[in-house]
């Protein structure tokens, strides 16, 4: 495994051109949120927005609308119809699970980006159950686009259940990324201390974080920053490295956070408010 450090992530993340307009930023899509859980929409928006992306759209059912635009009025709201129905490839990145359930309408409309999109494409949360649920995980190696996905150790048990393989506590971490990428031809951010990015060639290991991270939503802030970092068009980086910068990115968020205001009291929304402090510390 090789380590990630603030020089491999400061040439990943490189300063902006003095003439940059908010479309190089890049275009984001976020398909999240449903009724009881619109906090992981907003969360995921604030990742990506406080991250750099210039323009981010969240798809979420208008019930949700009032909310997300007083949390996060920079924000724009789009309904699941036009998600749903809409051209999805003027987006730089999507992003698809956080808080959507597993019920037939989310399947549906994953089914749908999986088709339709072929930009690079982050699968988290509800996105990745639904696959495993409808039996659907093996068809991800059909997209033509690069495709995360960003399990915690429980979902990435239900992966390797889902494609037959062995178990979590079987495989180890290192060993459960390194297969579910092979098998998947994606890349796979495996969450949790020492978070692990693999490719199917090379796993990466991160060292920033703490365990006040532990919170619900943490990974709908990781969702949103790794988004906007594969949607900024000036970014020469790879996929997997950008990958591996936001995963650096959300940690060291989270220390600052920590170092604020302690571990036990800090929430994700303390996460992803560190987020730009943590981009200026790089």
């Amino acid at each position: 495994m090789k380590q990630i450090t603030t020089d491999y992530v400061q040439n990943i993340i490189t300063p902006r051109p003095a003439d940059m307009h908010k479309g190089q930023a890049g275009r984001v899509l976020l398909i999240a949120g449903s009724r009881g859980m619109a906090g992981a929409s907003v969360l995921a928006a604030r990742g990506a927005l406080y991250s750099g992306a210039g323009l981010v759209k969240v798809s979420v059912p208008d019930e949700l609308f009032n909310i997300l635009q007083i949390s996060v009025p920079e924000a724009m709201c789009i309904d699941r119809d036009e998600a749903a129905y809409g051209d999805l490839n003027v987006y730089d990145a999507l992003c698809i699970g956080p808080g959507i359930g597993t019920g037939e309408d989310a399947m549906s409309l994953l089914y749908r980006v999986l088709t339709d999109y072929s930009g690079p494409l982050v699968i988290d949360a509800d996105g990745i159950n639904c696959l495993c649920r409808y039996g659907a995980l093996a068809d991800i190696k059909n997209r033509d686009g690069v495709t995360v996905f960003t399990p915690h150790p429980g979902e990435a048990d239900r992966m390797l259940e889902s494609l037959g393989f062995g178990s979590y506590k079987e495989l180890g971490r290192e060993g459960t990324a390194a297969a579910l990428a092979a098998a998947t031809g994606a890349i796979v951010l495996l969450k949790g201390a020492e978070t692990l990015i693999s490719d199917g060639e090379n796993t990466f290991v991160n060292p920033t974080g703490n365990p006040g991270m532990a919170t619900g939503g943490s990974g709908d802030v990781l969702s949103g920053i790794i988004t906007s970092l594969l949607a900024q068009k000036h970014l020469a980086a790879e996929p997997a490295e950008r990958v591996c910068a936001a995963a650096f990115l959300h940690g060291l968020a989270g220390d600052i956070a920590a170092e604020n205001i302690g571990e036990y009291g800090m929430t994700s929304a303390d996460i992803a408010d560190a987020v730009a402090a943590a981009l200026n510390a790089l």
